[in-house]
Formats: structure tokens, sequence, C-alpha cells
């Protein structure tokens, strides 16, 4: 019975990851409708006034667990400086190297960097299941990436590519700032911090970073009423409610799998970018998101109860284990 209870909340965890997905991988369409404002603004509208909602819903719980966040304000501090530079290096990879391949790397290279701070702070084996699903996901990714890539460098000059090697390499910070702060969450989290508290504080005080960001840049965003919306609906919808999603997800799943599932976004994001913004996907890209879909249906896939691992609990959501080795997957 207990396996299976811990089966079925890692299964909502993993659903409340994938939806959280979903709103995140309309961001780059949604940034698109606004073409005037520079994407330091997108990011810090989005991720700073969805933060500062996030501390606001969340206010009485992290107030309750105040000092044992403060126990922890390296994990707290670590996870927000990550939130801040997040948004900033995501949207400007977006504008520099297009919507597929800005998001493809950007949350494509994540569970890579989740499985490095998890082997080298918290010990954790990664299970074959995981590098199978790891595998499938970034064989997709790299499909994606280089069929767009190449789509959009057929007839572009230096500085097309120029710009857009300067774009993919933004995605690789936004990557590990990704992994950074889904790290410090759960770990927050799994040492019996409630979600809400957790998430509350650390996109709060993420969020407060962006704000002299968001003053120097965001005057744009006031200059029409179609830019505001865009701006509205980012920090409401997948900054706010994506990111609460998230932080459930989170309690019932490691961090390196919860990026992994992630990968979802980017095929959300190649999708509408065909069918909204207009661009055209090769057929080397639909084969990338076909592989993606693997990765998440073999990461979803349900298991028998496993087996308590020696020195650390059977499902990360338990108590944190003593410093020894764990076993990273769902």
């Amino acid at each position: 019975m207990r396996g299976a209870g811990r089966a079925r909340s890692a299964g909502t965890g993993a659903l409340c990851v994938l939806a959280a997905s979903v709103l995140w991988g309309t961001t780059g369409t949604a940034a698109t409708f606004a073409p005037d404002v520079g994407p330091l603004a997108i990011g810090a509208v989005a991720m700073g006034l969805g933060g500062l909602l996030q501390a606001l819903a969340a206010a009485r719980p992290t107030a309750r667990d105040a000092s044992r966040l403060r126990a922890r304000r390296g994990t707290v501090l670590l996870g927000a400086a990550s939130v801040a530079v997040y948004p900033l290096a995501f949207y400007s990879s977006m504008r520099l190297a297009g919507v597929a391949v800005g998001t493809v790397v950007s949350i494509g290279t994540a569970p890579l960097a989740s499985a490095l701070i998890e082997r080298g702070v918290d010990r954790r084996r990664l299970t074959r299941r995981w590098m199978l699903a790891a595998l499938l996901g970034l064989s997709g990714t790299v499909l994606l990436c280089v069929a767009e890539a190449a789509h959009a460098s057929g007839g572009a000059g230096r500085r097309s590519v120029a710009a857009m090697l300067l774009g993919v390499g933004l995605g690789l910070v936004a990557a590990a700032t990704y992994a950074l702060y889904s790290w410090a969450a759960h770990r927050l989290i799994t040492g019996g911090i409630p979600s809400r508290a957790a998430m509350g504080a650390v996109f709060g005080i993420g969020g407060l970073l962006l704000v002299p960001v968001l003053l120097a840049t965001g005057a744009p965003l006031v200059a029409s009423w179609s830019n505001a919306a865009v701006g509205v609906y980012m920090a409401l919808v997948p900054m706010f409610a994506g990111y609460v999603l998230f932080g459930w997800g989170l309690a019932h799943v490691p961090a390196s799998t919860a990026t992994t599932l992630s990968l979802l976004e980017p095929a959300v994001a190649a999708v509408l970018a065909v069918l909204v913004v207009g661009e055209r996907l090769p057929v080397a890209g639909w084969s990338g998101i076909a592989l993606v879909v693997m990765c998440l249906a073999v990461l979803t896939a349900p298991t028998g109860a496993r087996p308590l691992v020696r020195g650390g609990p059977a499902h990360p959501g338990d108590a944190p284990a003593p410093a020894r080795a764990r076993t990273t997957g769902v």
C-alpha cells in the first residue's frame, strides 16, 4: 500500500510538472505579440511580477516558516539569484536564436545540469530509466535545435550566425540557472519546508531582484494595450500559475526528473511557433518532438514499488536521507 501511495504521489507530481511545462511553452509565442518590448523587459515582468505574486499568495505559510527559511538562507538566496538570472538569459536567447532554438537549448540541457548538481551535491545515483529518458529527450532537443538552426541560417549572413551562437550561449546560462533554482526549491521542500513557503521565498526574492531591471527596461510595456496584455499574461499564467504547479510537482519528484519532464516545454513552444508565429519546422524537427514525447512516456509510465535504497528513502518526497548515495528518477 505504501509503495502504491508513493507511485500515485510521483504520478501526481509528474502531471503537475507537465501542466506547468505546457503553460511555459506558450511564453515564447506570447512574447512575439509584443515585438517592441525587449527580452530583458519581458523576462523581468514575467518572472519579476510572477515571483512577487507567488510571495504574496504564500505570505502566511512563508511567515510561519520564516525561521526555517532563515536557517537555510544560503539555499534560498542561491535559488533567488538563479530565478533572477534565468528569465533574462532565456528571453534574450529566444530573441537572438528564435523561439524554438532558444527554448530547446534552455530547457533541453537543464536535465544534464540538474543531474550534475544532484550527483555532486546530493550524491544521487542516476537510474537506468532516467538515463534512457534523458537520452531520448536530449536527442530530440538536439534534432529540433539543429533543424531550426539549419532552416534559420539558410540565407542568413554572418551576423545572424553570430546572433544564433550568442543565443545558444545564453540558453546554456538559462539551463544552468533553471537547474539551480529547481534544485534549491526541491532541497527546501524535502527539508520539511512546505511547497508554498519555499516557492514563495525563492521566487519572491528573485522577483525583487528583477524589479530594477523592470524599471529600467519596462517602459514599452505600458506603451500600448497589447504590450501590457502580454506582460499581464506572462506574469499571471505561465509564471504565477505555472510555478505554483511546478512547486507542487517538486514536492513529489526530484529536480532532475522535473527538469527532464520540462522537455515538454520546447515541444509545445515549437508547435505553437509553427501554428501561431508561422515558423517552419522541418521533418527532423518533428522527429525531435516525437523523441521528446517518447522521453516523457518513459518517465511517466507507472512502475511497481521499489525497495528502499540503502541510505535513502524510496521516494524523494520522503524525509531527507543521510549523506549517502541516493537514486535519481521517478
